[in-house]
């Protein structure tokens, strides 16, 4: 790409910026009858309307001529074509063959991908088929009656999510989700569960990861206290590439399943990361799941960018961050299955996008990777919405409405959808003072009342947000949702020349971690660390002198 038009795409756009009009909102609607017609697009199941915002015909046009600038059409192609667009590890970035059908042609280099992927998927599925139809059974002769997973990271996230999202009392299996470290995670974990009936799996690509190797040497402590030492290894399960850890860990290689190296953590529930899922939800559900996702794999792949639903939301992103200088975004599901959405995005999203450098290793110029958070809609209402309303810094907002429950109680549903609607009105109209006044006024409340009370409750309006409707929430609809929000990670990355599919800052922490966990043990440091570290070692060995020597 040529970095003079790059610069000169961005120099556009930020002239729009800089109008005093730019944040304006409600303008817009009032000059176009049609603008909810003209600025929402749908693909597959996913309706994006991306009218509430601040978007008018002039800015969408030099968004899109930045897309063109910054190759984000070349981008796409190098990413699907298998090219190492990962460039700081030399990977590529193909999570996209993991959902593909035996037809697709997915390639990295040379390399034809396609006969390991439906080779690790047709074991996946023999091996939850035969646990379900009782072929695989406990030590103890028994179907098993509930999955534990233990992971961290995109090895938990993700699936957690899912498996929140589309698990119902009809499912074949109940699903955990232990992460945490904390030995107060596996306390509670534990009293949910019967070890002769629990399958564990193990989720790490490399089966090293500090907090997952330690809860998975306490459930194996756990299922060998009831099973003895043959019967826990029929209990577990591993989902990692490395089967000398595996194997000195215990498990068979028959009950190993990998990916490789060119799935990311964050991108990485449809591999063997997902097998939860299928065991959990059935695998014809975790199959529906693929198939939604590469629904969306083949609109984003194939639609123009005017028209392109990763495109467009990444796009968004940048006039909200770049141009109106909006450094976080709130995530909203009104659907409580979809409690855990927020939490994989904050991954998906920080953890791509959280970057100072670009791909050449240069300081960015550019303002990259907003603070992504967010709760179930009707929750959120009751808490942090004060701040979106009211406070002094806007904050855009994704609004997810699915219309059609999957629970007989349609007034609840209502009124779940009318918040949901109402929220994204509110953002956006607001109320003035006179709207106030008037209301005030029609109560009896005293002139001098008014007056005091005015600033208080007015909105100022022209918040922004965006809205994805769902006809209904299946493996389907979710598969095309979250493939969506993966596409405009990558989007967003080329857009702002960034790497999305790295993750170095994490690796910092594992390995400070890693040299202060002796000092712990011994209670005092072993080497030199700031005043605040050192000092903190100490005071932990005062309060806790038991967990030393």
């Amino acid at each position: 790409m040529s970095e003079d038009k790059s610069e000169t795409a961005w120099a556009a756009l930020m002239a729009l910026a800089a109008r005093p009009d730019a944040a304006a909102i409600r303008p817009l609607f009032a000059a176009d009858a049609d603008r909810f017609i003209r600025f929402s697009r749908q693909a597959g199941d996913v309706l994006l309307d991306f009218s509430k915002t601040a978007l008018s015909d002039a800015v969408l046009k030099a968004l899109l001529a930045l897309a063109e600038a910054r190759d984000v059409a070349g981008f796409r192609a190098r990413l699907f074509a298998g090219a190492a667009v990962n460039e700081t590890e030399d990977r590529a970035a193909l999570h996209m063959a993991l959902r593909a059908a035996p037809e697709d042609d997915f390639r990295a280099g040379a390399e034809n991908l396609m006969p390991e992927v439906l080779a690790v998927r047709a074991r996946m599925e023999a091996f939850t088929r035969a646990l379900h139809e009782g072929r695989i059974l406990t030590a103890k002769g028994e179907h098993f009656t509930d999955v534990l997973n233990i992971g961290i990271g995109g090895s938990d996230l993700g699936p957690a999510m899912v498996a929140r999202a589309l698990w119902t009392d009809k499912a074949p299996l109940r699903g955990h989700y232990l992460a945490n470290v904390d030995g107060h995670a596996w306390a509670e974990m534990q009293a949910k569960l019967d070890p002769t009936r629990t399958l564990v799996l193990v989720a790490s690509k490399t089966f090293t990861t500090q907090e997952t190797m330690a809860n998975a040497a306490l459930a194996r402590d756990w299922l060998r206290a009831s099973l003895g030492e043959a019967g826990t290894m029929q209990h577990m399960a591993a989902l990692s590439t490395n089967l000398a850890a595996t194997s000195a860990f215990g498990i068979s290689p028959e009950r190993v399943f990998g990916f490789r190296d060119w799935v990311g953590g964050r991108f990485s529930l449809w591999s063997a990361i997902g097998l939860s899922l299928a065991l959990t939800l059935g695998w014809d559900a975790f199959a529906r799941l693929l198939a939604g996702a590469r629904v969306m794999d083949q609109h984003f792949r194939n639609a123009p960018l005017a028209e392109n639903l990763p495109v467009l939301l990444a796009l968004v992103e940048v006039w909200h961050v770049n141009g109106l200088g909006y450094p976080s975004r709130a995530v909203l599901p009104y659907d409580e299955r979809l409690a855990r959405l927020p939490a994989h995005l904050q991954q998906l999203e920080m953890e791509s996008l959280g970057k100072r450098v670009a791909g050449s290793g240069a300081v960015l110029q550019r303002v990259s990777g907003p603070v992504v958070f967010g709760e179930p809609g009707t929750n959120a209402q009751h808490s942090f919405m004060q701040l979106l309303h009211q406070g002094t810094t806007p904050v855009p907002v994704d609004f997810i409405l699915v219309a059609r429950p999957d629970h007989a109680h349609a007034d609840s549903h209502r009124k779940l959808l009318a918040n949901g609607l109402a929220q994204a009105e509110a953002l956006l109209m607001g109320k003035d003072a006179a709207a106030v006044t008037a209301e005030m006024r029609a109560a009896g409340v005293t002139e001098a009342e008014i007056a005091r009370l005015l600033p208080h409750r007015v909105f100022p309006g022209d918040r922004p947000s965006v809205t994805m409707l769902l006809p209904r929430l299946d493996a389907f609809t979710l598969g095309q949702l979250v493939a969506l929000y993966e596409h405009k990670v990558a989007m967003l990355g080329a857009l702002w020349g960034l790497n999305p599919f790295d993750q170095w800052g994490v690796e910092l922490g594992k390995q400070l971690a890693g040299a202060i966990l002796p000092e712990l043990s011994a209670g005092a440091p072993q080497k030199p660390h700031d005043g605040s570290t050192a000092g903190l070692i100490g005071k932990i060995a005062t309060f806790w002198p038991e967990g030393h020597g």
